[in-house]
C-alpha cells in the first residue's frame, strides 16, 4: 500500500462490498507544484530593487508564486499598480526565454534566458550634467 491510501478495516463480504469499498476510497490528485524564484535568481532581483530603493523611485514589492509562473512585481507605492513585472515562466524557457519583464501596460520590455541579462533594462544609467 501506498502512503496516500487510507487503511479500509476488513468486513465481512457481501454482493457489492468491493465497489462499495472503491466508490469510499478518496480520489489521488497529483501534487502540484508552484513555479518559484530561487536563491540566486532572488539575488539578483532584489539587488537591482535595493539600488531603485535607494535611489527614491521604488517603494514596495511583492512576490506571487503560481502553478504557471512566479512574478515578482516593483510599486512605486503600495496602493498602485505595479511599475514593472519580472516573470519566471519555464513553459517558455525553450522557446524566447523564462524570464521577462513586463511594463505597467503590458508591453513586455526584454525577455531571455538569462534573468541578469533580461534585467539590464531596468537599470539606469547615471546621467551627465554639463557644469
Amino acid at each position: 500500500m501506498s502512503d496516500t491510501e487510507p487503511i479500509v478495516p476488513l468486513r465481512p463480504r457481501a454482493p457489492g462490498a468491493a465497489a462499495e469499498r472503491m466508490s469510499a476510497r478518496p480520489a489521488v490528485h497529483e501534487t502540484t507544484q508552484q513555479i518559484a524564484f530561487d536563491r540566486r535568481e532572488l539575488n539578483i532581483i532584489l539587488g537591482i530593487y535595493g539600488a531603485n530603493v535607494a535611489g527614491g523611485e521604488w517603494r514596495d514589492y511583492a512576490i506571487d508564486f503560481g502553478r504557471d509562473k512566479a512574478v515578482f512585481s516593483v510599486f512605486r507605492r503600495a496602493s498602485e499598480v505595479p511599475l514593472y513585472k519580472i516573470e519566471k515562466d519555464p513553459k517558455l524557457s525553450r522557446k524566447q526565454g523564462a524570464y521577462s519583464v513586463v511594463a505597467q501596460g503590458g508591453m513586455i520590455l526584454r525577455r531571455g534566458h538569462d534573468l541578469a541579462q533580461v534585467l539590464k533594462v531596468l537599470i539606469r544609467k547615471p546621467k551627465l550634467y554639463a557644469v
